[in-house]
């Protein structure tokens, strides 16, 4: 199984979530990889780690995400693998519920969203984002 991380969702990703009419909650898992020093493509010399920079992303998205009628179902931090093996194990796994695709779609394409972005760029090395749905 290749296992690539990445720190955006393609575009036709995005677009086939807008186009999902379904009203069905999702959850997404995230699994995150920090950089070990956050890495700012402004220039701005702050000097705190990738992880520092994710939670300024992670704290004003949360508010976001509440707001338009999302949670935060968990966070935690990875302490290990007991099925299969990766190279880099992941940081930290967290879980946000949305109303449905379309609102993840909006949420994320928020213009607020995009600003507070900077500091999820500067802090992730990369993550895997997983789509759930209730079975």
């Amino acid at each position: 199984m290749k296992v690539e991380n990445a720190a955006y969702p393609t575009t036709e990703g995005l677009q086939a979530l807008s186009r999902d009419a379904s009203s069905t909650k999702i959850a997404m898992l995230n699994l995150l990889k920090f950089r070990d020093k956050a890495i700012y493509k402004d220039g701005r010399s702050d000097n705190i780690s990738g992880r520092e920079a994710y939670m300024r992303y992670a704290n004003a998205m949360t508010k976001i995400v509440e707001r338009e009628g999302g949670r935060i179902l968990f966070t935690g931090r990875i302490a290990g693998l007991v099925i299969g093996e990766v190279e880099n194990v992941w940081d930290v796994a967290a879980i946000m519920e949305y109303p449905s695709r379309s609102a993840f779609q909006r949420i994320v394409t928020l213009p607020e969203v995009q600003e507070i972005g900077v500091h999820r760029e500067a802090g992730l090395e990369g993550q895997l984002l997983i789509m759930t749905e209730s079975v």
